[in-house]
């Protein structure tokens, strides 16, 4: 059963008690907003909701028992780029790191700058509307942007007019296709996805990704963003949990707290007092000259 929330936690407050109480597996909404309240309720009424939509810290943290995480948490998010401009020639490097108002883009911006210390990485913090670079950053800067994603095209598209653009560019939101209908000309930048093809590895349970792709391509008529394969991947999870033990509460948790493995969307395994995720990692992509969205190294 599927119903609309129209990205309004009020709708999804309305909607969301009716398809838990009809539905023996609940699977949450779209972004870290929803999922918080998404959680809540599940908290609530005594149900487990997988979360394969919100990416905050505090949602995969805030309702032991009762939220499964499937996503990569967002303070490990710039995990693959910060660790490939470490490995870079001619540090230390400078970083302008530029976070959205949101408690995501705080979260994603907090995990970055205490990663990028300890890489040796030295910092700057930004708002979207701040001067970027910040004053004092030298010539061959650097940035990485979490907002929103009409912040992060924004900030990345200023960046790249500057006089002085950075060295490297990461934005979140270059993780999926629509960002080169809003940036001009993307070529080179790094974005950061929960998912791409081709990252996954091993497929332990549910669809290979050829599958799934030619089903989604099928029945979509598009190629489908890391949205799309969270979403299988939390549907396949919950399901295996299910024929394991039934779908009580407390047998999916129990299931889903003794599971060590993968899907097509990346590795799972979550913390069996918390229930965030510990073994799924985001992927770096980069946009080509010729506006493509391929896997950095791939």
């Amino acid at each position: 059963m599927v119903e609309d929330d129209r990205s309004d936690v009020r709708t999804l407050e309305t909607v969301l008690p009716g398809v838990a109480a009809r539905c023996d597996l609940l699977l949450g909404p779209y972004s870290t907003r929803l999922m918080r309240a998404a959680g809540q309720i599940a908290a609530e009424r005594g149900r487990l909701v997988w979360n394969q939509g919100g990416s905050g810290d505090d949602v995969e943290e805030a309702h032991p028992g009762h939220v499964v995480s499937v996503l990569t948490p967002a303070g490990r998010y710039a995990e693959p780029f910060l660790r490939r401009l470490a490995a870079e020639p001619g540090g230390p490097h400078h970083l302008c790191i530029v976070s959205g108002p949101g408690s995501f883009g705080r979260q994603v911006a907090d995990g970055a700058e205490a990663l990028a210390r300890a890489l040796g990485i030295r910092t700057a913090r930004a708002a979207p509307g701040d001067q970027v670079p910040p004053p004092g950053l030298p010539a061959d800067w650097n940035l990485f942007s979490a907002g929103a994603f009409e912040q992060d095209a924004a900030v990345a598209a200023g960046a790249l007019r500057s006089p002085v653009p950075p060295r490297r560019l990461c934005a979140v939101a270059a993780g999926v296709r629509e960002f080169s209908r809003a940036v001009e000309d993307p070529g080179g930048v790094f974005g950061v996805a929960q998912w791409f093809p081709g990252a996954a590895g091993d497929v332990a349970l549910g669809p290979p990704e050829e599958d799934f792709l030619r089903a989604y391509s099928g029945a979509a008529g598009a190629w489908p963003d890391y949205p799309a394969a969270q979403a299988a991947a939390g549907a396949v999870i919950a399901a295996r949990c299910a024929r394991a033990g039934g779908t009580s509460r407390a047998a999916l948790w129990a299931a889903a707290a003794g599971l060590d493995t993968s899907t097509l969307f990346g590795g799972f395994r979550i913390d069996p007092v918390r229930g965030t995720q510990l073994a799924h990692q985001t992927v770096l992509v980069r946009w080509t000259t010729a506006g493509e969205l391929r896997r950095d190294g791939g």
